[in-house]
């Protein structure tokens, strides 16, 4: 599957201010604050598969996170140097105070 994703310039603050809107997508930034790939089926995993699907899609769309398949299994990545180039300082920024405000999936069962 090929996924769309916009390019660099293309990407808009509103659409990434509104993907983080969501505690859920918090939670999967938070998840992707070590700048490291990760598995989609591997993170929430007290989630149904459909409403990461939906989550995942909208921090895709919006420009938050590269999103890749190999095989059955499909990757997030969050597109650091590209919301830099874009938003000097936000990304750093939400990080930080994800560190520190960012609910516990434990706490994302009151949003479903």
């Amino acid at each position: 599957m090929n996924y769309q994703h916009p390019r660099t310039e293309d990407i808009r603050l509103e659409m990434v201010l509104s993907a983080l809107g969501s505690p859920i997508r918090l939670a999967v930034l938070r998840v992707l604050s070590d700048f490291d790939e990760h598995s989609c089926g591997g993170m929430l995993p007290n989630l149904p598969r459909s409403t990461k699907t939906h989550h995942f899609r909208i921090l895709r769309e919006s420009g938050v996170v590269w999103q890749r398949q190999v095989g059955r299994d499909f990757y997030l990545l969050l597109r650091q140097k590209d919301l830099e180039a874009r938003f000097p300082g936000l990304l750093k920024s939400v990080l930080r105070t994800l560190t520190r405000d960012a609910p516990t999936e434990g706490a994302l069962r009151e949003y479903l």
